[in-house]
């Protein structure tokens, strides 16, 4: 399944990137326009963009939530999102035996946080060649992430992305600890910080999560100051209509903002860093 490589530039460390799009695929229609859209912010603000969304959502708080399209319908709109747009596209999958097809449509094939830990899910990522983005799980410490970089490695592939989505504080709410960026940076592998999941109340609003868009700005900014490799938003031009994950959505007019913002203090650091002395 030969593919040619536009991720290649995540893991040099040379600019920061951003993973975004909506939580699922809404529709053919929808992800275009959506991730066109990203496209422009990304080139506005000099930041490379990975399109993000999934076919289906097997995590939902209740049976009768959206879930999204499906593998085959929805693996098929990626792909003419993957072509039509030129932006590398991620998506994230639940059994072994979606790998593979996912890596037919995609650049980088995502491990859901509560599935991190997951032997068979990491190994059969690994084994597809494409990149591989493994969420730190809500219950996980951040440096026992060192196992499933171990297991992912032992595929012989290194092209592994962590990405860190907050840490469950109490019931139904998370709390990011920038210590654990920094811990999962010593691991030597690109640190994303999932800004939008990490504003999530998990079953707060009943049948579905909650979320606190107001900390969006400044938990990127946050991110960017402790020198995470890049960010991932959940976006979507009216969240409060958005199918999935709507509660904690960056609005998606916002988004070439929020970009330039976090470029700007990235370059900061990068600079104070390269300073003598």
């Amino acid at each position: 399944m030969p593919m040619d490589d536009r991720v290649a530039g995540l893991f040099s460390g040379a600019a920061p990137f951003a993973i975004c799009g909506p939580c699922v695929i809404e529709s053919r229609a929808h992800a275009l326009r959506t991730a066109r859209a990203v496209a422009l912010a990304g080139r506005a603000a000099g930041v490379a963009v990975v399109f993000k969304a999934s076919f289906d959502k097997a995590n939902r708080t209740s049976l009768t939530s959206y879930r999204g399209p499906g593998p085959t319908a929805g693996l098929e709109i990626l792909a003419d999102v993957r072509r039509e747009t030129g932006l590398s596209v991620l998506t994230d999958i639940h059994h072994p035996d979606q790998a593979e097809l996912a890596a037919e449509a995609c650049d980088i094939v995502q491990i859901p946080a509560f599935l991190c830990r997951q032997t068979d899910l990491l190994l059969a990522a690994g084994r597809t060649g494409r990149a591989v983005n493994i969420k730190k799980g809500q219950f996980l410490a951040p440096g026992d992430m060192r196992h499933v970089v171990d297991k992912v490695a032992s595929t012989g592939n290194e092209r592994i992305l962590l990405t860190e989505r907050g840490t469950s504080f109490g019931y139904r709410n998370l709390v990011v600890d920038f210590r654990g960026v920094a811990e999962m940076l010593k691991l030597g592998r690109p640190v994303v910080l999932d800004v939008t999941h990490s504003l999530q109340l998990p079953g707060a609003a009943g049948g579905s999560s909650g979320g606190q868009p107001e900390y969006i700005d400044p938990l990127a900014r946050a991110g960017a100051s402790v020198g995470v490799s890049g960010v991932f938003f959940e976006v979507h031009e009216d969240p409060a209509q958005a199918l999935s994950d709507g509660a904690n959505a960056l609005r998606l007019d916002m988004l070439p903002e929020m970009l330039a913002r976090f470029a700007a203090i990235r370059r900061l650091v990068d600079s104070w860093q390269a300073s003598p002395g």
